[in-house]
């Protein structure tokens, strides 16, 4: 079974940057949606940051203007860049994939999408913004 895994996380002041990083190799050729999530205690698992098959971004009004989502590596790498991090933005990070969205009758946006909507999933990056 395929795993996506994410890596990058880690404890910054608030003002910080980080970026986070998940290969996403075996879903570089399909019909997808795919980006990052978070979840903090106790909240629902939130959608972050999408791009689709032609590039097209969305991102969540909380962090629009200081995370960027981009692929690299021929897509075989999912980035999130985190910057002017906030105490708010603490939270566990994933990457996720939504395979045929399209054909499902899903629009890969925000707040469209919804965690449940994707099945593929990384274990999760911790992200800590504290002063």
């Amino acid at each position: 079974q395929a795993r996506l895994v994410e890596s990058g996380g880690g404890s910054v002041h608030p003002g910080g940057s980080l970026r986070l990083s998940c290969d996403t190799s075996t879903y570089a050729n399909s019909d997808y949606c795919m980006g990052w999530f978070r979840q903090a205690p106790g909240q629902k698992r939130e959608g972050v940051a999408l791009i689709d098959k032609k590039d097209m971004q969305h991102y969540a009004d909380s962090v629009k203007g200081r995370f960027t989502i981009s692929q690299a590596n021929a897509k075989a790498t999912l980035n999130l860049e985190l910057s002017n991090l906030k105490p708010e933005d603490t939270a566990m990070y994933y990457c996720a994939v939504f395979l045929k969205y399209v054909t499902y009758g899903y629009k890969c946006g925000l707040p469209d999408v919804k965690a449940d909507d994707f099945g593929y999933w990384g274990q999760g990056t911790q992200v800590n913004v504290s002063s």
